[in-house]
């Protein structure tokens, strides 16, 4: 008799329906990822599924050995079974999160079964343990292995696998006499742009009495030395950290030229006497690794017609051989499309991709401008005015109809052209609000202004 073979069962997600083959196959049992499975069995079938269970094998996963598969399952090597204990298993491994597809099968003889479970590995992000000074990274890591089966140093973004790591996390803390719940989401870490899991503890608050930068730059800047008031003081966060670094620490350095800077995982250290009970001030330990001071190379530019590559070099205002200053740089690409939208081009887009040369510490740009269309101005459409007003704000336009759309004009008329234009009638407005409503068909651009 030919072996069972795996059934294929294709998932609808949008729909949430299961497409499954006409064809059964006696003995054969699927988990899906989207839906817990269960197939008729006729007597015979059902008494198959039934025995000693005399071997657990798992494949497919490039993660996980298949030992530590079968522990991940529940079974137990000898125990007696039958098909439900199967699916219950697949479900299990389903409800982790860490696979993507769960399928299995199973053979027959002499009273006992053995099983095999087929899985595809599922996607993955990295953990971060928020507020755990008490341990090290390594340290977690260590114990999660030990006691949640499979725990490898990932984890996915949702599945019974985070409540497993959870459970885990608090029975650590209780080693440490710290009691506390541990929760869990996805976050986004601001210098590297990765989306991890973040693990916090909602109990006792460690608060920050002291960062230690181990570069120079950090330790001495006065700006970044001004700004540490943010946190000092404010309980102890990674996450909190991790933004502070992205918005207070990385600009400095970009301003240098250190265009490749990095920034290690924030570490924590106990102050105080550690022999006086458990302390609640930590000190933070952020390593910096700055990297070279890169000089600016230049830019070429493409798709530019509104302005020569001879102007958009001049709005840069570096010139070959200065340091690349980051901060220079960006406030370069917004007074391009600056100077785009006073010529009428409101949808201008800028494109850019550096291009490294690490040996020599030099940096250039390759720059493709999509200009889109160049409106022109059309209605001016008022809202909360009397008629006398209306027709001094009427007057006081300065773009008239038809013509190229200059944003700087607009924009200088609502922050204070039209309270000017009142001359001595009262305001009798507090705040206007205004909206361009662009037409790329007619390259026209209406000007929506309500007084409030």
């Amino acid at each position: 008799m030919a072996p069972p073979i795996f059934h294929r069962v294709a998932v609808e997600t949008r729909r949430c329906s299961l497409q499954i083959s006409q064809r059964a196959f006696r003995g054969i049992f699927l988990a899906s990822t989207l839906a817990l499975l269960s197939f008729p069995l006729n007597s015979a079938a059902a008494q198959d599924a039934a025995g000693k269970l005399a071997a657990i094998k798992a494949t497919g996963s490039q993660r996980f050995s298949s030992q530590r598969i079968a522990t991940g399952t529940g079974l137990t090597i000898g125990q007696d079974i039958k098909k439900e204990d199967l699916q219950a298993a697949a479900n299990r491994l389903v409800q982790l999160g860490i696979f993507s597809d769960v399928r299995y099968r199973f053979s027959t003889q002499a009273g006992t079964i053995d099983v095999e479970f087929q899985v595809a590995d599922g996607p993955s992000i990295a953990p971060l343990f928020d507020n755990f000074p008490w341990f090290t990274d390594d340290e977690i890591t260590q114990a999660l292995k030990s006691t949640v089966p499979l725990y490898d140093g990932r984890v996915p973004e949702s599945g019974t696998i985070l409540d497993e790591v959870s459970q885990a996390l608090e029975k650590l803390l209780e080693t440490r006499k710290v009691s506390g719940t541990i929760s869990h989401q996805v976050a986004r870490l601001a210098t590297s742009g990765e989306n991890v899991q973040q693990f916090r503890l909602d109990g006792p608050a460690l608060s920050i009495e002291s960062v230690d930068f181990s570069d120079p730059l950090a330790k001495n800047d006065h700006a970044i030395q001004q700004s540490l008031s943010d946190i000092v003081g404010k309980p102890f966060s990674r996450a909190v950290l991790d933004r502070f670094l992205f918005e207070q620490v990385r600009p400095v350095y970009l301003a240098h030229g250190n265009i490749h800077v990095a920034f290690d995982p924030p570490q924590a250290r106990f102050a105080g006497d550690p022999s006086k009970g458990l302390p609640d001030k930590v000190k933070a330990i952020i390593g910096i690794r700055p990297g070279p001071v890169f000089k600016w190379t230049g830019a070429t530019w493409t798709g530019n017609t509104a302005f020569s590559a001879a102007e958009l070099d001049a709005v840069v205002a570096l010139k070959p051989g200065d340091s690349a200053d980051g901060m220079k740089i960006e406030l370069a690409w917004q007074r391009i499309l600056e100077a785009y939208s006073r010529k009428g081009y409101l949808d201008a887009a800028l494109e850019k991709a550096p291009v490294l040369d690490d040996a020599a510490a030099r940096v250039a740009y390759r720059v493709t401008i999509k200009e889109g269309p160049q409106y022109h101005m059309g209605a001016l459409v008022l809202t909360g005015l009397s008629l006398e007003g209306e027709r001094r704000i009427i007057s006081a336009w300065k773009i008239p109809d038809g013509a190229v759309f200059d944003a700087s004009i607009a924009d200088a008329f609502v922050n204070g052209g039209a309270r000017a234009a009142f001359g001595d009638l009262p305001w009798g407005y507090s705040k206007v609000s205004d909206y361009l409503q662009k037409d790329p068909q007619t390259s026209k651009v209406d000007v929506l202004m309500d007084f409030q």
